[in-house]
């Protein structure tokens, strides 16, 4: 018997990871991220105990993680400024928009139409209640989060996303 494949986390990041004030009980720190789509050096802040914890989330095998972001396309700027291994991509192409928000929603449904379980954290595209919600949560086979876009990812989130992680498919 095989084990079953981890959860996939679609990971955003505006919002999810880089955040104005992310808190968790420390400074945050801060740094430039090139994005050669826009030719733009973007400033980002963000909370080095999040990212610790899903770099050791992602080493354990708990998680799949995939990028789900407008950063797609810079991904590579993202994991060398958070010391993360090449991560998938949900899309690669640089979408913007409506654009984006179609694809970031046809990632998280071929993740269950995979038959993968889906964590998808994102501060706007989530959606908190209605007929996208209700499909997606169905099963029991998603974990949505959708944080304030101006903290980010908490501690309480990520203990969710590794509870959610680490249990044994419904």
């Amino acid at each position: 018997m095989t084990a079953p494949l981890p959860s996939v986390w679609l990971l955003d990041v505006d919002g999810v990871l880089n955040a104005s004030r992310p808190g968790w009980g420390g400074p945050p720190r801060r740094s430039g991220c090139w994005s050669s789509v826009d030719n733009y050096e973007y400033t980002m802040r963000w909370a080095p105990a999040l990212i610790e914890r899903i770099r050791n989330l992602n080493r354990s095998g708990a998680v799949e993680l995939r990028w789900c972001s407008t950063w797609c396309a810079d991904a590579t700027a993202l994991e060398r400024l958070w010391a993360l291994p090449p991560l998938k991509r949900a899309f690669a192409d640089p979408v913007r928009g409506d654009a984006a928000s179609a694809a970031k929603l046809a990632a998280a449904r071929k993740v269950l139409a995979d038959d993968r379980r889906l964590i998808w954290t994102d501060d706007t595209e989530v959606p908190l209640d209605g007929d996208v919600h209700d499909e997606l949560v169905a099963a029991g086979r998603a974990l949505l989060i959708r944080p304030r876009g101006s903290t980010g990812l908490q501690p309480e989130h990520m203990d969710r996303i590794e509870a959610f992680a680490r249990s044994e498919a419904p």
